[in-house]
């Protein structure tokens, strides 16, 4: 009987590229894992009109983690329109399955690794070694939205803010809103899990961004919670900044950060950012953890031009293994991994189109397999 139970996520487009890359380097670690597929994506939106089917919900509750590949998501309209003919007009609304995994499993954490390898030709500047907090579960992605906004949510909104009622001019049916809605206990929970890695890891500060001079409520519950929680560190600095600004300084000086923590949307925003430091979607990694349960996946998108070619970069999908490994504390498997990744990018000899190579995202795999 297998250690562990993987809940196998391939997804859309490239996800099955990169995820037959990962298969090639787990086997060759001696990963004992059983993997068990799940269906997930567009065409079960399309076929089914739920891109996140319950029976694969219950399926990874029996797993010890879940490994995701990319996901094809397109605006409300667009998605209704690409249901069969026997599901529309059946008011089916496309939710993201990756946002609603998040949910489901309370996957509060988002970590975003952001490190430039020697030798990676892509890297903006050599030593660039941060990471990313981003608080998974709340902020703007919360999914509380309307369109049309209904007339008893807007007499609500009216009564307590008088700001709410400039929109009514244009007709409610004319009108959309997302909410931005966070609470003091995950904010106080991504700040502390930034300064508890910032503290294991021997990072020197961390770095709260938000928007608090004009997302007064939301950004300054924020910060005010991270000024709180950055008393029980008094070894480490809290250092405040706007977003805005934040996207320049990480640009002109990234070598000045070392952990940043922030709310949903910005902790997206500015995780893209810092990948394209260390030579972009490629290289990004990332782990969605909960008290309990994780799913881990690369930040890339499905790509859907290239799906099948094997031409994409597999190398954020293989540092995301790195991370699962961690998280299940094979802590040596997890090492010899990222060492293996690291001689390959070093060496330079074998890379896909995105560093200038011609090699497959197989071949790539191959290759730090043969490092392990």
């Amino acid at each position: 009987m297998a250690k562990y139970k993987i809940a196998w996520l391939p997804g859309d487009g490239v996800g099955n590229d990169v995820m037959e890359a990962a298969r090639v380097v787990l086997d060759a670690l001696q990963f004992d894992a059983e993997y068990i597929p799940g269906d997930i994506g567009w065409e079960f939106w399309k076929h089914e009109g739920d891109p996140l089917p319950g029976r694969t919900i219950e399926m990874m509750k029996q797993t010890d983690a879940a490994l995701f590949g990319a996901i094809t998501s397109k605006p409300k309209e667009e998605a209704a329109e690409e249901l069969d003919d026997s599901l529309k007009g059946k008011g089916l609304v496309y939710f993201s399955p990756i946002v609603r995994l998040r949910q489901e499993f309370n996957l509060h954490t988002n970590l975003r690794p952001c490190k430039a390898y020697p030798g990676n030709p892509l890297n903006l500047k050599e030593g660039i070694d941060l990471v990313v907090f981003r608080e998974n579960t709340e902020g703007m992605y919360g999914g509380v939205e309307f369109h049309p906004i209904p007339q008893e949510v807007y007499d609500v909104i009216a009564k307590y803010n008088s700001k709410m009622k400039k929109f009514e001019k244009y007709g409610l049916e004319n009108v959309a809103m997302s909410t931005r809605i966070m609470s003091r206990q995950m904010c106080r929970n991504i700040v502390t899990r930034a300064f508890d890695y910032a503290k294991e890891h021997g990072y020197k500060s961390v770095t709260v961004v938000d928007k608090p001079n004009v997302l007064r409520e939301t950004g300054g519950l924020m910060v005010r919670t991270a000024r709180e929680v950055a008393k029980n560190y008094p070894e480490i600095e809290l250092w405040e900044t706007n977003i805005d600004a934040q996207t320049m300084w990480l640009v002109k000086n990234p070598m000045d950060y070392g952990v940043l923590v922030a709310e949903n949307m910005f902790g997206d925003i500015i995780s893209d950012l810092a990948a394209q430091l260390v030579g972009g979607l490629g290289f990004a990694s990332s782990g969605n953890i909960g008290d309990h349960y994780a799913v881990f996946e690369p930040t890339h998108g499905s790509a859907p031009k290239y799906a099948g070619q094997y031409k994409v970069n597999p190398m954020a999908m293989l540092l995301t293994c790195k991370l699962m490994l961690d998280w299940l504390k094979e802590k040596e498997m997890a090492n010899k991994l990222e060492n293996a990744i690291a001689k390959v990018i070093k060496e330079g000899k074998v890379k896909t189109y995105d560093m200038g190579g011609n090699n497959t995202t197989l071949e790539v795999a191959q290759e730090v397999a043969k490092k392990l």
